[in-house]
């Protein structure tokens, strides 16, 4: 071939790849054009859609608003989807970089179409047959609670579905934004699946519980925070309710200064629960809320009533506490008392944990002034036209702060309750959180601790990513008690101060406390700020250690507890804790992987 050939044959070869990378230059910018474009209205969607999730979550008062919110959703999923599922999208998964940031947010737009269609939507159906604003005073409509549980057992298991199909998801190569994404649905899926299970669980126990096959009743132990117990407060006053096909109706009231000492533990309690709390909760009614857990609790209170009232067993125990009783209040409105007095969802936490100390020395007239509260607030629920919404709101409110607790004596129902916030059970941990309990208790004898202050946080030390999102390590606990009231104290009434009762000087406070370690944990060093020590024992496969402080007004003390994993736990560490006079955050911390 001649050196012309040669050229020319160059020169063809040269415009073939020039031509030929132009195409593939077009072609890239063309696919990344569209894949581009189609990314950016996919994020719209999912954005819409997680808008309108969280519009769902705050709606859950009202099941119209969650519906069209629903609507909503199922639209935008499924136009994310679309935009992340065709021939040029999956195409351009392959690519180096940026396939596995595509692949990631086409597995989330899948995953949350399929969602929506077999999970939300038939739930968002079944709470539409709630009519909220028709709802009659005094009285649940039982059916629609019964037609909900179908659909939220399939949503639990659809939940169950797309967790695992987000787990499933190599996180290692993504780049922050879209990890943390992933991250944060790995979360909300979290948090609905425990969401969707509790409402499984709870419309398949309620209509039974609540009197649709036969009457029933149920004990209510009011817990008074101005004397703390490891569940609240100590029981005060008492109520009993009969249920009967969703009607509610007071039918008998007692105080537990009226109950005796009983001779021997109405019940045998646990050998653990005995080396740690004595057998303080089988021998006083007013000591049943000593163990933080409410079934044994409620069980030592069923017992106790059946002693005192002719054997009738009752067939549940009920729980609520005067910050309750605020928070129902934001339904009836303000309901006044027959002394005179004016219940206001902001007054009523003074008006019942402090006032009447003040005003009566006679203990009796103090119940009977507990009793006439209650019994008027309740009168306000089922008599009167309380907002629906309003009323809904308080009671979850008062069961995520642990202050609404429900056990049944019937052990189907039961089996149904434990595991939700109703439940009141020990701290659990599970595969994202790793529970602490705190615990505090007066010993003085007293309702001083209207004045007193709990805080508590929690977090990691330090810590190292484990296999499936797992995390070993230390975390450490801290734990303050205050005790804030006025410097003259002493002077207040006797029956507020404990008038020197238990070896206390009236004016001082005294605490015990008991923090529980997460299950998988051992401790590492515990230490009291004032230089005291800990006792403890272990409790249903946790360490416990218990405290005693005494406080002049003004002084604090700080528990400081470091534990390590033993094993693989979850990443998140959180305190659970007594839930006293002032609304406590969640403490959590979850461990920070590189």
């Amino acid at each position: 071939m001649t050196a012309s050939a040669t050229a020319s044959s160059a020169r063809v070869a040269a415009i073939v790849f020039a031509v030929a990378l132009g195409a593939v230059l077009v072609a890239i910018i063309t696919v990344s054009a569209w894949v581009g474009i189609r990314a950016v209205l996919a994020y719209a969607h999912l954005r819409a859609a997680q808008e309108a999730a969280t519009t769902v979550r705050e709606s859950l008062t009202d099941p119209a608003a969650a519906v069209d919110a629903v609507t909503g959703i199922t639209a935008d999923t499924a136009a994310a989807h679309a935009l992340t599922s065709d021939p040029v999208w999956l195409l351009a998964e392959g690519l180096p970089w940026a396939g596995p940031q595509l692949a990631a947010v086409a597995d989330v737009a899948q995953t949350l179409d399929g969602l929506t269609g077999t999970a939300l939507e038939p739930l968002a159906d079944a709470a539409a047959g709630f009519d909220v604003d028709g709802m009659q005073p005094g009285r649940i409509d039982l059916a629609p609670i019964a037609g909900m549980t179908s659909a939220a057992t399939t949503a639990t298991a659809g939940i169950a579905e797309a967790e695992a199909s987000v787990a499933a998801i190599d996180r290692g190569p993504l780049l922050p934004p879209v990890r943390d994404a992933v991250e944060e649905l790995d979360r909300l899926l979290g948090e609905a699946a425990g969401a969707t299970d509790t409402v499984a669980r709870l419309t398949a126990a309620l209509p039974t519980m609540f009197g649709s096959e036969q009457p029933r009743h149920y004990l209510l132990l009011f817990q008074n925070n101005a004397e703390w117990r490891s569940l609240g407060g100590i029981p005060g006053a008492m109520a009993l309710l009969r249920v009967e096909n969703g009607s509610l109706s007071l039918v008998g009231q007692a105080s537990t200064s009226d109950y005796r000492r009983f001779d021997q533990t109405v019940l045998p309690l646990d050998p653990e629960v005995e080396q740690i709390y004595g057998r303080r909760p089988g021998l006083f009614i007013q000591n049943v809320t000593l163990v933080p857990d409410f079934p044994t609790s409620a069980a030592l209170a069923r017992e106790m009533w059946a002693r005192e009232h002719d054997g009738q067993q009752v067939d549940g125990v009920m729980t609520l506490d005067p910050v309750s009783l605020s928070y129902l209040l934001n339904a009836t409105g303000p309901v006044t008392l027959p002394t005179g007095d004016v219940l206001t969802s902001k007054t009523a936490v003074k008006q019942l944990l402090n006032e009447p100390y003040l005003r009566y020395e006679d203990p009796r007239e103090q119940d009977a002034y507990f009793a006439a509260a209650a019994a008027t607030v309740f009168g306000s629920l089922t008599a009167g036209e309380p907002k629906a919404g309003p009323l809904l709101k308080a009671l979850v409110r008062a069961a995520a702060e642990r202050r609404l607790m429900l056990w049944s004596a019937h052990e189907a129902e039961q089996s149904h309750i434990a595991g939700t916030p109703l439940a009141g059970t020990l701290p659990v941990s599970d595969a994202d959180v790793a529970r602490f309990g705190v615990f505090v208790n007066d010993g003085t004898g007293s309702k001083m601790d209207y004045y007193q202050s709990l805080a508590t946080t929690v977090g990691w030390d330090a810590c190292v990513p484990a296999d499936d999102g797992a995390a070993t390590g230390d975390a450490t606990l801290t734990v303050t008690v205050k005790n804030s009231a006025p410097a003259d104290a002493a002077s207040l009434p006797a029956y507020i101060t404990g008038d020197g009762a238990f070896g206390v000087p009236a004016g001082i406070t005294r605490t015990v406390g008991y923090i529980y370690l997460p299950e998988g944990f051992e401790l590492v060093g515990a230490e009291m700020t004032d230089g005291s020590g800990f006792g403890g024992g272990t409790h249903a496969g946790r360490r416990v250690l218990s405290f005693t402080v005494d406080l002049a007004p003004g002084a604090s003390v700080t528990a400081v507890v470091t534990a390590r994993a033993t094993s693989p736990v979850a990443p998140t560490v959180e305190a659970q804790a007594t839930p006293t006079i002032k609304p406590q955050a969640t403490f959590a911390a979850t461990c920070d992987f590189p």
